[in-house]
This record gives C-alpha cells, structure tokens and sequence, in this order.
C-alpha cells in the first residue's frame, strides 16, 4: 500500500505521543498521553456509527479508539452500533438531523447504507469510512477510508496456513451478506493451495458455532484447517476441535484477550490483526483536521490498519494491550 506524506507524518506523530507496541507484524498502535487538564476543543461532534453489535470485543476496542481521540482533541464522540444495515441507516439519518460536524460508518453492506451516506454528503457532512466496504468508500462520497485491504489480509492468512500444511480449510463466516468477510475466505483460497468451504454461522448464538463446526469436522475427517473471521468466533471454533477430537489447526481474524491466550497456548495458529484501535482513533483525527484545517487524507486511497498477525512469538506483548483495550 503506497503512502501518502501526510498519512506517514500523522501516524509517526501519533507514535511519538502516545504509548506504542511494536504488536502484530512490527506495525505500531498509538494512545494518546494521559492529561490532567482538558483539552480546548473545537466544540465538534462527531458520530461513530458501525455494524456491530453491543458488547462485541471487537468493536469495543474501535469504541475506545474513537473516544480517546475525542478526549485528546475535546471534541464530542458518540458510538452506536447495529448489526441491521436498515437500522443503521436509522442510526446516520438521525445523526445527519442532528447536524454532527462528522461521521464514521463501517460498510458492511454497503448498498443498504448507500441512500443515507448520500444524505450526509449532500448535506456537506464528512465521512469516513472504515472497516468494511472500501471499494464503496470513494464512490459514495467519504473523505478516505481506514481499514485493511481484506483481500490482502485473507492471502496473508492462505499463505500462512498453507506452510503449516493445510490442504482443506474451513472459513466460517458469521455476519450473512458481509462483503468484507467474504473476501477473507476468497483471498485464503487464493494462495492457499487447498480447497477452501464456507460454513455460514450466527455470531450471536456461539454454541450453535461450536456445535456446527464439530459437525463438519467429524462429517469431513479431511477438513485439516479452520479460519475463524472473528475471535469469538474462532473460541467457538477451538472448543469445537477438541470436542470433534480433530487435529485441524486454527487461525482466525482480530483479536481479543481470550484469542491472544489461546495463541500463547498453541490453541490458535495466529490472528491476523487488523489494529481496531487505529480504525477508531484515526479517523476522528482525521475529521477533526478536516474541520480545523480542511485537511484530507490519503489522496483518493485507503489508509491501511493491517494486515499484522500474531504468533506465539509476540502474542504475549499483546496480551497486557488486549487487556487494556487498546488491542
């Protein structure tokens, strides 16, 4: 991914003030410095409006992104989420009657989400998008986009899977008409090697995941891999494999405290790690510059998160940041 000055002074400048790990792949995740004095602020709002759901480690750690920025810059931030694209369609109308001075929305779907993008950009509010649907992103009319390319993140995952030696893969996606995921599995199929399945799950119902996966696991004995595309997802998927008595081996996409010990126990291969963190965090920077500075980032181009992974290697760096928050 080819870098734009600006994008390589923002984040140099937001390593040199925050606390940094060196993390997944060498990339480097900032927080901002503890302060006892408030920060005069612009008076800004802006929403933060994704896909996920209440309570998903996840998209906890992009919420605490976000509103750490807004507490660096003393700008307001407000989250929500919803996995219902009609619904948070809801969510951005509402904040465009609010007139916030920004916001950030996660594509997931992003046909259902194109109409009430639309209304915020005629009504000259910024967007950023992030996460999801970045091939959407300058189409519908966002200033840039943060994020991972999944394509490149899912050969990464292919690659490494392959080298552990499987031939057969399992990816289990868990959120029905997400594009994101399903590039995950369609870029592992292209460097793996193998044959790659899809298994269609529920993230709210994880026992039905375990149960699901242990099914195809004992129904297909040369299924040797599984690509979980959510860490509680890939917990699920773990308890599965020893409930099969399997020797398939597992990785998964993101992380979460849960996922970095099972890295640290030989449960989980690697997480490909996309630095939630940054996917909250940047972009109030970012429309926090456009605001005070008309600043724009990436010049028409993503600004990308990941791909790192963790390993056994790093995994235990990681761990008191998961713990944290802030990974």
């Amino acid at each position: 991914m080819r870098r734009t000055p600006i994008v390589l002074a923002l984040l140099g400048a937001l390593a040199v003030t925050g606390c940094s790990s060196s993390g997944a792949g060498g990339q480097q995740s900032a927080a901002p410095p503890a302060s006892s004095a408030a920060p005069q602020g612009s008076g800004a709002s802006f929403a933060v409006i994704t896909h996920g759901a209440p309570g998903d480690s996840f998209w906890d750690v992009v919420k605490n992104g976000a509103e750490a920025a807004g507490k660096q810059y003393g700008v307001r931030v407000t989250y929500q989420g919803d996995g219902d694209p009609a619904k948070q369609s809801q969510l951005i109308d509402q904040a465009v009657s609010e007139k916030v001075d920004g916001i950030v929305v996660s594509m997931a779907n992003p046909d259902a989400l194109k109409e009430a993008i639309g209304k915020a950009v005629s009504a000259k509010i910024p967007v950023v998008t992030i996460n999801s649907g970045a091939d959407f992103s300058k189409q519908f009319g966002a200033i840039t986009h943060v994020g991972q390319s999944e394509d490149v993140a899912g050969r990464g995952a292919g690659e490494q899977l392959k080298a552990a030696g499987v031939t057969k893969l399992l990816c289990v996606i868990h959120e029905a008409g997400n594009v994101g995921l399903d590039q995950r599995c369609k870029g592992a199929e292209q460097t793996l090697g193998g044959t790659v399945e899809r298994l269609q799950v529920d993230v709210s119902n994880l026992a039905d995941v375990t149960s699901k996966v242990t099914a195809k696991l004992q129904s297909d004995q040369q299924v040797n891999g599984v690509l979980a595309l959510n860490p509680a997802i890939a917990v699920a998927a773990r308890d599965a494999i020893k409930d099969a008595g399997s020797q398939a081996k597992l990785a998964t996409f993101d992380l979460s405290a849960d996922v970095v010990t099972a890295i640290n126990d030989g449960e989980v291969l690697f997480a490909v790690d996309q630095q939630q963190y940054l996917q909250g965090y940047l972009p109030i920077t970012f429309l926090n510059l456009y605001k005070s500075n008309l600043n724009t980032v990436g010049g028409g181009l993503p600004v990308n998160t990941g791909p790192g992974f963790v390993t056994k290697d790093n995994a235990s760096q990681v761990a008191k940041l998961a713990e944290a928050g802030t990974r």
